[in-house]
């Protein structure tokens, strides 16, 4: 007979659940369900790998969540549709919000009178029900905080001196029943009416036929239809040595000492058919496919409306995005922006207007244009930088038409997900940009977004060597034996070199539990930076709960659950080095205010540059373009006598001279103390070698120095072939188009993109879902399906199929690691800035590094003595 699963915890039931949704729903085809429902402890956290599960598994997937009133009464609710998935999440986020973080407090008060689009699952459990039908109706109990459930015994304990079981209602006598329990049947028939069942839960305990008989009585006097559900915990037996485990630590105890915390069996597993038909009547069983067939809800029902505000009343998205994107191209090309850039813009627009992500742009272009207002120095990254209508609306300051402009990166038609934009903002300001995004919004509408901290390998040991019993200075050992560049795979050669014997029987149960936890949720964190906003309240969208810091609210859902439901963020991130460098120009600006032109006398002194005035009309009658931050391309501005130059305005960051040979010549020197990105002593030693001469070059500095290129062996090539050691070559001519920038070395994110649309026939939009799946192949295997789509479409192009494969193979190490290209011009602005600031002011500069402290590698003492 067919069943569907009602309720199952996964890991985000965080220390409760002992298997992933990939794993749950795996087992679950496997076994023959026909849907599985996940209902995790007052969270929708793990909800949407759980729908990315059962995508991939083929199975239905209903949606719901395990509740515990603080008055003992147990619930799991299922959501039919939208509106009773809305309701869950409101029920949610009341009980969090009423609680510190990690906890939540929920009463029967809380509900509404009637709760529509919900079936709820009545759990009866031995212990709870008792205490409260021996005469604590009107007392709401202490229940502990949520995942750490006390034995239902010791809760009896606390209200009665009996141990006597509970559902003591004989089989004839239903009148018998407690009439308090009959009472919550009442409470759960009004705010449930015809969508509220009692749940048999049997897990092969001698009692397992009374209870079944009890609760069948129980049943009938409350007129409530009884349902099979498992209380899934774990997808299969084997998982019980680790569930276990997550029991020692979820209640501060080893293993040994849990006692009755822990289960008496293995029973809460995804069990096979026939062992249900054994277990449950034909008729209980069968009922779980009516209540699945009722809830009809997917996470793909859910609509995202943007905040309304952005748009003045009277207009059209379309059309104010239009009219702020043409005033920012007025103002960066006032004699004409070139035909290139217009028909760059043009293209943007349309696809923004297809996809109908105006509003998404326009929210940032706000927060930015307040920002901005304040005298908040900011800064967009990441791909973003792509754009050509964030140039021109002043997110970014990277003009992408100087480089090798791939919108695709940052929007793709095939994507069809909202852009994602980083901006930086400086660290001891953002505060007053948050409360700005919150004074509009409102905090039923603005959130922070999620970040879920995952078990690692030191963090597994730890909580893993604890719940065994091993001595703490043991644990110590064996984590403190791992290089945070180790991977688990070289634990066993460090316990060696500890003194332990990795055969021994509890160091092989350590390690294979460990390995188990490894990737495991722990807990929620706050994200550093980014929010979501919306039109409702989201409380209707995600459960909303209170994070750690004072007067902050996360949503449940992390950044990738947010590109999987298509949902807007914008990521307003803190940078140090913003507020070093305005801390500079202050320091600068205000020494020429009471000094005159002293304040940029080394500079002139060195000829290098003329004033900015007359550099910034310069460039205006060459390019008919304003000059960005440092400007990209190279520009060789001839000097200025002294006596030709009127006063000087004050500096900024969008007019610091570009391609200053002193600077580069302190790069090149390694003199980088203080210089964002490249003051790293890898940097340092790697600017002598690479010798940056131009813009270009500290963008291919500031990615190559990462593991990506590292791992990819991509390094050494580059060098020998910058210093002509080594020639430089090129499969075919359209690959001479994509790597020339680089010597024919990959080295960007981009580089993969365009590498797989002209070498393999990959539209704009396909490369980002290879660029996608790369970032995300070790984690999900998500590359092996590209892998015979590259090498045919190489070959079909009349590349070798040695090549191809060695190309795929060189894709595939670049995993996550891979730097955009974008995102690599965003930073490279502020190396250069930084690095002219320090060259050319180095006092201001170094006042700058101290009043901005704590920031980058070094200490006061050792920039004093720089």
């Amino acid at each position: 007979m067919p069943y569907a699963e009602l309720h199952c915890l996964s890991n985000f039931s965080f220390q409760r659940g002992a298997s992933t949704a990939q794993e749950l729903f795996a087992r679950a085809r496997q076994q023959g369900y026909r849907a599985l429902a996940i209902t995790d402890e007052c969270s929708m956290a793990g909800i949407v790998r759980a729908h990315e599960a059962a995508n991939e598994a083929g199975l239905k997937l209903i949606v719901g969540s395990e509740l515990r009133l603080v008055c003992g009464l147990k619930l799991v609710l299922l959501a039919t549709d939208h509106s009773g998935y809305s309701a869950i999440c409101q029920l949610i986020t009341h009980a969090r919000r009423a609680a510190d973080k990690g906890e939540y407090r929920l009463a029967r008060a809380d509900f509404p009178p009637v709760i529509e689009g919900v079936v709820a699952l009545w759990v009866v459990e031995p212990g709870v029900e008792g205490t409260r039908a021996r005469g604590h109706e009107g007392t709401e109990a202490t229940l502990p905080p949520a995942g750490s459930h006390e034995s239902s015994a010791r809760i009896a304990r606390r209200g009665s001196s009996s141990e006597q079981p509970l559902l003591t209602c004989p089989r004839a006598l239903v009148s018998s029943c407690p009439p308090l329990l009959l009472a919550d049947a009442a409470w759960l028939r009004n705010h449930f009416p015809g969508r509220a069942w009692i749940a048999v839960e049997l897990h092969g305990l001698p009692d397992d036929g009374e209870r079944l008989e009890s609760l069948r009585a129980l049943g009938l006097a409350c007129a409530l239809p009884l349902v099979a559900a498992g209380d899934v915990q774990m997808h299969a037996r084997g998982r019980r040595a680790l569930h276990d485990v997550l029991t020692a630590v979820r209640h501060h105890t080893t293993v040994r000492e849990a006692g009755y915390r822990l289960h008496a069996n293995a029973e809460r597993h995804l069990r096979p058919l026939a062992a249900l038909r054994r277990i449950y009547p034909a008729e209980l069983l069968e009922e779980t496919l009516h209540i699945a067939a009722l809830c009809t809800f997917s996470l793909n029902d859910l609509k995202y409306q943007y905040p309304h505000e952005v748009v003045p009343q009277g207009q059209t998205a379309t059309a104010h995005l239009r009219q702020l994107t043409e005033a920012g191209v007025r103002q960066r090309w006032p004699r004409g922006e070139p035909a290139a850039v217009r028909a760059q813009i043009e293209y943007e627009l349309a696809l923004i207007a297809e996809l109908k992500y105006e509003s998404y742009f326009l929210t940032v272009h706000d927060i930015v244009r307040f920002a901005r207002g304040q005298q908040i120095l900011c800064q967009g990254r990441g791909s973003a930088a792509n754009s050509a209508v964030c140039y021109a609306l002043g997110i970014t300051e990277v003009d992408p038409a100087r480089g090798n402009l791939l919108f695709e990166r940052f929007i793709s038609r095939e994507r069809n997900e909202p852009p994602d934009i980083d901006v930086d903002f400086e660290h001891e300001r953002r505060e007053e940009v948050i409360q700005y995004i919150y004074a509009k919004y409102g905090r039923e509408r603005a959130a922070l977004t999620a970040t879920v901290a995952c078990y690692r390998a030191k963090s597994a040991i730890r909580d893993v060597g604890k719940a065994l019993g091993l001595a703490l200075d043991q644990v110590d050992q064996i984590a403190t034996s791992l290089a945070w560049w180790d991977g688990f795979s070289a634990i066993g050669e460090r316990l060696v070199e500890r003194g332990f014997d990795p055969a021994s029987p509890q160091i092989r149960k350590l390690l294979k539990l460990v390995s188990q936890l490894l990737g495991f949720p722990r807990h929620l964190s706050q994200h550093v930076g980014g929010f979501v906003i919306s039109e409702r309240p989201l409380r209707e969208l995600v459960p909303v709960e209170n994070a750690a810091m004072p007067e902050r609210t996360i949503i449940q859902w992390d950044k990738d659950d947010l590109d999987t439901l298509g949902l807007l963020k914008v990521d307003c991130l803190a940078l140090g080095m913003l507020s070093c460098i305005r801390r500079c120009l202050d320091l600068v600006n205000e020494w020429q205010l009471r000094h005159g032109d002293g304040g940029h006398e080394g500079t002139r002194a060195r000829g290098h540059v003329e004033s900015d005035r007359l550099k910034a009309e310069n460039l205006d009658r060459r390019s008919g373009r304003v000059p960005t931050a440092v400007d990209l391309a190279s520009t060789d501005v001839p000097s200025c006598p002294r006596a030709l130059v009127p006063s000087t305005p004050s500096l900024t960051l969008a007019y610091i001279p570009p391609e200053d040979p002193a600077t580069y010549a302190l790069l090149q020197a390694g003199d980088t103390v203080g210089v964002f990105q490249v003051e790293s002593r890898a940097q340092m030693a790697m600017l002598p070698r690479l010798k940056p001469r131009n813009f270009y070059d500290l963008v291919i500095e500031v990615a190559i120095v990462r593991p990506g290129p590292i791992q990819g062996k991509m390094v050494h090539p580059y060098l020998r072939r910058r210093q002509g050691l080594e020639p430089v070559s090129y499969p075919s001519e359209d690959l001479r188009r994509v790597f020339e920038r680089t010597l024919g070395v990959p080295i960007f994110q981009e580089q993969v993109m365009q590498l797989a649309i002209v070498a393999a026939g990959f539209t704009p939009g396909e490369a980002d879902q290879l660029r996608r799946s790369m970032a995300a192949w070790k984690r999900r295997g998500g590359m092996e399906h590209y892998r015979q789509r590259i090498i045919d479409g190489m070959t079909e192009r009349g590349y070798e199929t040695g090549f191809a494969e060695q190309v795929f193979e060189q894709i595939k190490g670049f995993g996550s690691y891979g730097f955009p290209e974008s995102h690599a011009a965003s930073f490279a602005l502020l190396v250069y800035a930084s690095a002219w600031l320090k060259c050319h002011h180095p006092a201001a500069f170094a006042a700058a590094l101290l009043n901005a402290q704590p920031l980058g590698f070094y200490s006061v003492s050792q920039i004093i003595q720089d």
